[in-house]
């Protein structure tokens, strides 16, 4: 039985532990047929122990997303792997201990600029670097990750700023890349137990009140769903779906008190 991914190139960033939706969507995309390639920094290592852990081999490159260096020699890197690409994952986000925890208000430009370079430049610049890799007049499938910047969510503080400047990047890829049949578009997810999340003080407390509202059950510590989404937005089943932002967090966007 073939899969909705079959011959498919893809690159994934953002495989740190086997909890994350990272780990999730290289692992149904080679289940759906794809060829995977991981990036990782700052330890590579750990992200290549982790990919012990997916159904087949995948080769990881270290790639620092803010290093031109380092964004520069992806075509290399990958063209020697895989020959080329045909869909990028961006699952990318940090912000310093001092742009969380309730510190808005007090928060440093310096750790502000940090957060807006890795979770949402980002994604300009690995399309930008990823992009040479696409097949002439076949387009590709950019996915990134967002958590829904509409709302100004406690304890997350300059992360949110940070994903609505995502969310509006990833409009803008779309706009300008359209005309390449390059589709560009974001899963936002509900609240996953990853490291990223971990990393936010009082993101058990969200997770908690979050299944209590959204109207279907929503389980923490399952990123399968969103994974699915990432891979179904990677596929041709979106040929015309692109600057969308699609909701896999049990329904909660669309509920009000």
């Amino acid at each position: 039985m073939s899969g909705i991914l079959d011959g498919k190139r893809i690159l994934i960033t953002g495989v740190l532990m086997e909890s994350s939706i990272a780990f999730h969507t290289a692992r149904l995309a080679q289940e759906q047929g794809a060829e995977v390639i991981l990036t990782a920094f700052p330890r590579p290592t750990l992200t290549e122990r982790i990919a012990r852990k997916l159904p087949k081999p995948a080769k990881v490159i270290e790639l620092d997303v803010t290093n031109d260096e380092h964004l520069a020699r992806v075509e290399e890197l990958v063209r020697a792997e895989l020959g080329g690409l045909d869909g990028v994952v961006h699952s990318i986000g940090f912000a310093p201990q001092d742009a969380l925890g309730g510190n808005f208000l007090n928060t440093p430009f310096e750790s502000v600029a940090t957060a807006m370079h890795v979770s949402a430049f980002s994604l300009k610049s690995l399309t930008m670097a990823c992009k040479p890799l696409f097949p002439a007049n076949e387009g590709a499938a950019i996915v990134g990750l967002t958590f829904d910047a509409q709302y100004a969510w406690p304890q997350y503080d300059w992360m949110g700023p940070a994903k609505a400047a995502l969310e509006a990047t990833s409009r803008y890829l779309a706009r300008d890349l359209g005309k390449e049949k390059i589709r560009c578009n974001l899963i936002s997810a509900g609240p996953i137990g990853s490291m990223a999340a971990k990393s936010i003080p009082g993101f058990s407390d969200l997770a908690e009140v979050w299944n209590q509202r959204s109207p279907m059950e929503w389980d923490m510590a399952d990123p399968d769903p969103a994974g699915r989404g990432v891979v179904a937005l990677l596929s041709d089943w979106f040929p015309k779906t692109t600057g969308e932002i699609i909701h896999v967090d049990g329904g909660l966007h669309a509920m009000g008190a």
